[in-house]
């Protein structure tokens, strides 16, 4: 089965530096039929104004990833780390037994855009940490290129991850551009859900038209097609259980 939500139907909420959309219930937003899709428990859609941002805060028990789109992020955290990421760039954060962290657009210019989702960990009680991985545009060109993926245990060796970052939940987090005439495919093993999200261009997934913004929740499909439509297509899959 495959839900398509369109993206004018997520939940919408805007400050004078934030403009964001919801793709599940969060902060003051409660929607007991749309609060997780598996072990994804937050999916924001963000885009902040020059020099706005969120000041230092905490979590606790929480996988956080996040995609910067346009524009680039400053983040400082409690383990003392410092950094900034652009488009192209990922990060995770375990926030295991509490973490504390900043995110600021980094211009006083020009706004950021940014992806963040918020995945449940297989395993409570880890210890924080952090890493910043970068992938080209060249490197998801056509295809599916994994930029977050599980955490085995001793596996140490970036190689063995193909340069990704790694997450305490099996689960896989791919991103892609899919140009008109591109096409990917993408099979899920019995029991696994893939969750798509566009954020910018167009794309068929199983023949059905996906425009910028559109989510797509799937349960129950052994093969998913992915192929360019119309406009360059900017995405993220994830491959879940």
């Amino acid at each position: 089965m495959i839900q398509i939500i369109a993206g004018k139907d997520r939940y919408h909420f805007e400050t004078d530096w934030l403009s964001t959309y919801w793709h599940f219930s969060f902060d003051h937003y409660y929607d007991p039929a749309n609060v997780q899709f598996g072990p994804l428990r937050v999916f924001n859609d963000d885009v902040v104004q020059p020099a706005g941002g969120f000041p230092m805060h905490s979590h606790r028990e929480m996988e956080i990833v996040t995609w910067v789109l346009e524009g680039e992020l400053e983040h400082r955290d409690s383990m003392g780390n410092t950094g900034r990421i652009g488009p192209g760039e990922v990060q995770r954060m375990s926030a295991g037994t509490g973490v504390r962290h900043s995110e600021y657009n980094a211009s006083k210019e020009k706004p950021l855009r940014l992806v963040q989702l918020w995945v449940l960990p297989a395993q409570a009680g880890l210890a924080p940490s952090w890493e910043q991985k970068t992938f080209s545009r060249e490197a998801r060109a056509g295809k599916l290129l994994a930029v977050a993926v599980p955490k085995t245990e001793g596996r140490q060796d970036a190689a063995e991850t193909n340069g990704a970052v790694t997450i305490h939940q099996n689960a896989t987090i791919y991103a892609a551009l899919l140009r008109p005439g591109d096409a990917v495919e993408h099979k899920l093993a019995p029991g696994r859900r893939a969750y798509l999200f566009v954020a910018d261009g167009e794309l068929k997934l199983n023949g059905k038209v996906l425009g910028a913004g559109d989510q797509a929740r799937v349960t129950d499909e052994p093969k998913l097609q992915l192929a360019g439509a119309g406009k360059d297509a900017d995405l993220l899959l994830l491959d879940l259980p």
